[in-house]
């Protein structure tokens, strides 16, 4: 069995308390290096999967790509929403042409196995282990993230433009290089108000 060492247990969780999300405007270079991001990879893959079924993969939009999806996403969205008032139309697809203002983003694709007999809940789940794997992870070398979804990540013609193919669906985009400034802390979940014992019916 493999734990963490006593003297190093503190700085692990004040690591895992101290992450934010930073809105990828926020993110800057330097990004990932080569290196670094196999790292970032290898551990976001380090999660629960029943039945080893490895119901996920990555896409990696780095360098020039990430303008270059910019405009055809853009683009799609004009063409999915000619029935929209002009200006408020082009206020979208413009944002959808600086989707990728990071240095480095990864889409994680779940991709269920239908027919085995893992549930596939369990499998989507797994998929979403990864994404905050990959947070974490980016965390730990000194980057900052985001994970994040929207018309991007589920509209018919964007997710064909990502990559995504049939049977796949996008479980999150994740931004990640440096924030540009240390990101504020958000309101938290009162956990004690969200916590029950469980007790026999007839206690």
């Amino acid at each position: 069995m493999t734990s963490i060492a006593p003297e190093t247990r503190a700085a692990v969780l004040a690591a895992l308390a101290a992450r934010r999300s930073v809105p990828s405007a926020g993110l800057i270079e330097p990004g990932p290096t080569g290196e670094e991001r196999a790292t970032l990879l290898t551990l976001a893959a380090r999660v629960p999967d029943h039945g080893m079924l490895t119901p996920w993969r990555f896409i990696l939009i780095e360098g020039e790509a990430r303008a270059a999806l910019g405009a055809r996403l853009a683009q799609a969205y004009r063409e999915a929403n000619g029935h929209m008032p002009e200006e408020k139309r082009e206020k979208f697809a413009a944002i959808m042409g600086r989707l990728f203002p990071a240095p480095l983003a990864v889409v994680v694709v779940s991709r269920p196995v239908e027919h085995a007999s893992i549930p596939l809940i369990e499998q989507e789940l797994s998929a979403g282990a990864v994404c905050l794997n990959l947070l974490n992870a980016a965390h730990a070398l000194g980057y900052a993230g985001i994970w994040v979804t929207g018309w991007a990540a589920t509209h018919g013609e964007a997710v064909r433009l990502l990559g995504v193919g049939d049977g796949e669906r996008v479980a999150g985009i994740l931004h990640i290089g440096t924030a540009k400034e240390p990101p504020a802390e958000r309101p938290r979940p009162d956990v004690a108000a969200l916590t029950t014992r469980w007790a026999p019916p007839d206690a």
